[in-house]
């Protein structure tokens, strides 16, 4: 709890908590998972034949140059949030679990193409929409 009231003594205990480092840590795999999203939307646009499985084989039978520039954009949205986080930015926790949740259903419809990733992406998205949900009104402490 970042403000917590003492009835008795009539002030608010403003110290930071040590959870705020889940907070940074979220911020953290946020700004690597847009990177790596950026990069897996280049070598779809650029190689779609990396893949386990065609196109075809995917929850959703989207080609995987349109999966490339979903990726490509959407990986950017997740390196500005990722940093507006970090920086203790009400807008980008908000944003960041909106992000986190579409990532995780993103990588559940991939899952087929790149299995083992998908699982580490949606463990790492539940890690962060925790983190964001639970103690991101701690990061006003840091930066306010």
């Amino acid at each position: 709890m970042a403000h917590a009231h003492d009835p008795v003594a009539g002030y608010h205990d403003d110290r930071v908590t040590g959870w705020v480092g889940w907070v940074l840590f979220a911020g953290i795999i946020m700004l690597t998972g847009g990177f790596f999203n950026v990069m897996g939307g280049i070598v779809a646009l650029v190689r779609d034949d990396f893949y386990l499985v065609g196109s075809s084989g995917l929850v959703l039978s989207v080609d995987y140059t349109a999966w490339g520039w979903f990726l490509l954009l959407f990986g950017v949205l997740m390196l500005f949030a990722g940093y507006g986080v970090m920086v203790g930015q009400t807008w980008a926790r908000v944003t960041g679990i909106v992000l986190a949740v579409l990532n995780a259903v993103m990588h559940m419809v991939f899952m087929p193409a790149y299995p083992i990733w998908s699982i580490i992406v949606i463990t790492l998205d539940v890690f962060i929409i925790f983190a964001l949900a639970v103690h991101g009104r701690e990061t006003k402490e840091i930066n306010p």
